[in-house]
């Protein structure tokens, strides 16, 4: 508006001769700062007259983005130089099929619900981590003698049980005791035969085995009781004490309440995280387990909103899940298999190799997989599992080749039948006579299946029954309930037997294989006898170097798989439907389904902000 001072001399008639008088020069640079200002404020007013309407929109979004930018400004310090860490709080609730009978270490062995329980209230001196590795639990430290005889077991100081009691050297030898103590009816019996337990002070446990055993770190997962609550417990009133369903342990989690309906079945169980624990309080504050008759209507629950997690869901039933963002669905590795074991002494007819390896090359490991897992296991193909536990080795594999079990059968003297309506396509066999007198016979390649009542294994039993069919063997299907299988697997009253087999991460076989187990309470299911294999299983169970004994294992494995006493399946995939809101769940392989809990206290829920 003015060039110069003289037009704003001009422009408010001040002469120049008063330009030189100090007041006039004063009221001169009052004058011109006053009119500045008021032509400022005239111009910002006149501006949204000045600007086009896209002008004002550009300016007022700069304006914001400023604004938001000295407002966001402390935010973004704050987020960029801290991180989320876990915080204390929260619940979840989980659903799992069956019902708890004793929360007890030492009679939780027949009951997945019982043994998770179990892991979440009691300890053990060692347990398997996230890995499948063991580590110290209870125990603070361990020391094993040179000879392998003596575990010299050193407790941590700070741990208690749930009511205040400090745990001492005295709780592991009772616990001990009771297991080795037969009037106590507990099935971890065979694990501490022959252990003798001594107290060398108040958090120190020496135990002294008769013979070296390589596994026996395994044994020290056995969770401990407190002597001062069960002590005066009789071994008739063992199974009937309220503390098993009330329970007093040293774990990360603490009963609260259970809940019953009507008829006295337990409905749910609540557990509060022990803020006294050893290794730190849990984060998670509470957790519900509910128990439910079948997986279907656990299923149903879960899409009524009712639970948050389910312990175990079905590959198969995956599909009947709603809401899956919900969940995240971890596919844990588990050390079992499921295989049909040939009992020859029940029939003959399955001692001759041939048929065996028939029965092999005739199976598709790959369509039973697919249809029965939707695809969610391993195929196989030795009894370690070496697709889980990495004691694969060079062994032999029957991959399916139907034509190559039609071959075998052949050369065995079986051809198709004559003709007639109910053959079936089943081959035959013409059978000396047993004398002068007796005319020949034909016998049919028939074989009867035992296994469970359970669907999946029902599932896998009709699939053998239509792939062995078209190699031309008729297989008869026997499904018992658990009580009655339970009876045929003792008295061992079955032909072949479509079952499972559950190995520890560190595995010993010994039980599964060796002939000293053909008969009960031994779990050589096959009723295998090679002498061979007995010295391995019983060299590799003394042999403390790892990899020795994996090259023992590995050996045994060819040996079983070239005699070939059964038909080694599948290893399904353990399906865990956690809900999403938990973090901190890292496990790849478990040892068995109660170790998904084995680092409970370090998930959390809620988180918090803290400076990196």
């Amino acid at each position: 508006m003015f060039k110069d001072d003289s037009q704003l001399d001009d422009f408010f008639g001040l002469k120049s001769d008063d330009k030189e008088k100090p007041s006039a020069s004063r009221r001169r640079e009052g004058i011109k700062e006053t009119v500045l200002k008021n032509i400022g404020t005239a111009k910002i007013r006149l501006l949204p007259k000045v600007l086009s309407q896209k002008e004002r929109y550009l300016i007022i979004i700069f304006l914001l983005i400023f604004a938001g930018s000295l407002i966001s400004l402390p935010f973004t310090v704050f987020y960029h130089y801290t991180k989320a860490v876990p915080d204390y709080g929260g619940s979840f609730s989980e659903g799992m099929v069956g019902e708890p009978h004793y929360i007890n270490p030492l009679l939780s062995q027949n009951n997945d619900v019982d043994r998770d329980l179990v892991s979440l209230v009691y300890s053990g001196l060692m347990k398997y981590n996230r890995e499948g590795k063991l580590v110290p639990d209870l125990a603070k430290s361990y020391e094993i003698s040179g000879d392998g005889l003596n575990y010299t077991i050193y407790l941590k100081e700070n741990a208690k049980w749930h009511d205040g009691a400090p745990i001492t050297a005295d709780d592991v030898v009772f616990t001990i005791q009771t297991a080795q103590n037969p009037d106590y009816g507990s099935l971890q019996r065979i694990n501490w035969q022959g252990v003798d337990v001594e107290i060398a002070d108040k958090h120190t446990v020496i135990l002294k085995l008769k013979n070296k055993y390589a596994q026996f770190l395994n044994n020290l997962t056995l969770n401990i009781l407190p002597q001062h609550v069960w002590q005066d417990v009789k071994p008739v009133n063992f199974a009937l004490s309220d503390f098993n369903l009330k329970p007093i342990g040293s774990g990360p989690y603490k009963f609260k309440k259970l809940k019953k309906d009507d008829t006295g079945k337990i409905t749910s169980f609540e557990l509060d995280s022990n803020r006294n624990f050893y290794d730190g309080r849990p984060y998670v504050d509470r957790i519900e387990l509910k128990f439910y008759n079948s997986e279907d209507e656990m299923i149903d629950e879960f899409n009524k909103n009712s639970i948050e997690s389910m312990a175990f869901v079905s590959a198969n039933n995956l599909k009947k899940v709603k809401f899956k963002k919900r969940l995240n669905i971890e596919e844990l590795k588990l050390p079992r298999y499921f295989g049909v074991f040939f009992n020859q002494n029940e029939a003959p007819i399955l001692s001759d190799k041939n048929i065996r390896l028939a029965l092999n090359y005739g199976t598709d490991k790959k369509e039973i997989i697919n249809k029965i897992l939707d695809g969610k296991g391993l195929e196989v193909n030795s009894p370690m599992i070496g697709e889980v536990l990495d004691i694969a080795g060079d062994v032999k594999k029957y991959d399916y080749n139907p034509d190559k079990a039609k071959e075998l059968l052949a050369g065995a003297g079986w051809v198709p039948p004559a003709g007639g309506p109910d053959d079936k396509g089943v081959l035959t066999k013409t059978v000396k006579a047993k004398s002068s007198k007796d005319k020949p016979a034909t016998e049919r390649l028939a074989i009867r299946l035992t296994t469970s009542t359970w669907p999946e294994l029902n599932n896998v039993a009709n699939i053998l029954k239509e792939q062995w069919a078209k190699i031309g063997i008729e297989l008869i299907i026997e499904a018992l309930p658990t009580q009655s299988l339970q009876q045929a697997i003792k008295g061992r009253s079955y032909q072949a037997l479509l079952f499972g087999e559950i190995l520890n991460i560190d595995p010993d076989p010994f039980s599964l294989w060796h002939s000293s187990q053909k008969r009960d309470p031994g779990l050589n299911l096959a009723l295998y006898d090679n002498k061979s294999v007995d010295g391995l299983l019983e060299k590799s169970r003394q042999t403390l170097n790892p990899l020795e004994r994996i090259q023992q294992y590995q050996d045994f494995q060819k040996l079983v798989v070239e005699d070939v006493p059964a038909v080694f399946l599948y290893n399904p995939l353990y399906i865990y439907a956690q809900t999403n809101n938990i973090k901190g769940f890292n496990g790849k392989i478990i040892s068995m389904p109660s170790d998904r809990f084995s680092n409970a206290e370090k998930w959390y829920i809620n988180t918090k902000r803290s400076w990196k």
